[in-house]
């Protein structure tokens, strides 16, 4: 099955803006949304030129009003007449050690990482039980399978729960028309991944994007990307002693 018409949020720079690029070179129809419109407008007007024969529909849209999700994710439906697939993608990297005066932080982690995109999945499956059909991607973490220390925690913690909310929905829709897809990538070149100090392990945003759409076109139910390391990574992590696991904080 193709999946024509493509929604994906946080889609103004990072795994969004290459997941768009990538889905625009197949001649995909787009609807993107993010905060930063201007942004959007440049990727659009790019993806255009590049692919004439695709639609792109932008609209701005910050995760955490989770009450202008339903809206947002209907006005680009209505423009592209309809959504195939729906890509969860808008998060934060942002962390502290807990305690130590920056709960700021861990709160917006933990909200724009579980609670927002638990708010886009509702409003992309209403749409999709509506049309009787479709696909919800959530984009989660490498980090989701072990709990991380020191600042990394939250971030891992609110990983985890949006790759359980995706096992959840899989296994209450497998014999569905609704198929869904979480896509937990390792450390890929981006900003939030260069601030994760982790530089030997980051891949080529490119190499990186590639290895996710790969994932989300086989309509897999789990997948963890790039394939080397992260899939021997995913199996090692969960195994380690926890004296190994406070080292990496």
């Amino acid at each position: 099955m193709t999946r024509r018409r493509i929604l994906i949020s946080g889609a103004s720079a990072g795994l969004g803006a290459g997941m768009a690029r990538e889905f625009a070179a197949r001649g995909r129809d787009l609807a993107l949304c993010a905060r930063r419109v201007d942004k959007l407008e440049q990727l659009r007007a790019q993806l255009v030129a590049d692919h004439p024969g695709i639609t792109v529909a932008v609209r701005g849209l910050d995760v955490d009003d989770h009450a202008a999700i339903p809206g947002v994710f209907a006005a680009l439906r209505d423009e592209l007449g309809g959504l195939d697939r729906v890509i969860v993608n808008a998060g934060l990297g942002k962390g502290a050690r807990l305690g130590t005066g920056r709960a700021d932080a861990n709160i917006a982690t933990a909200t724009t990482n579980f609670v927002s995109a638990l708010a886009q999945a509702e409003a992309a499956l209403e749409i999709f039980r509506a049309q009787q059909g479709g696909h919800l991607v959530l984009i989660s973490s490498a980090s989701a399978v072990r709990g991380m220390p020191g600042k990394k925690a939250a971030y891992a913690a609110s990983k985890a729960g949006l790759s359980a909310l995706g096992e959840g929905l899989a296994i209450e829709l497998r014999r569905g028309p609704i198929a869904i897809t979480t896509v937990q990538p390792g450390f890929i070149a981006t900003d939030m991944s260069a601030r994760a100090g982790d530089a030997k392990l980051v891949a080529p945003l490119d190499k990186g994007v590639a290895s996710m759409v790969h994932a989300i076109e086989r309509e897999v139910v789990r997948a963890t990307v790039p394939p080397w390391p992260w899939r021997a990574l995913g199996v090692l992590l969960p195994l380690l002693p926890r004296a190994a696991m406070a080292r990496l904080g």
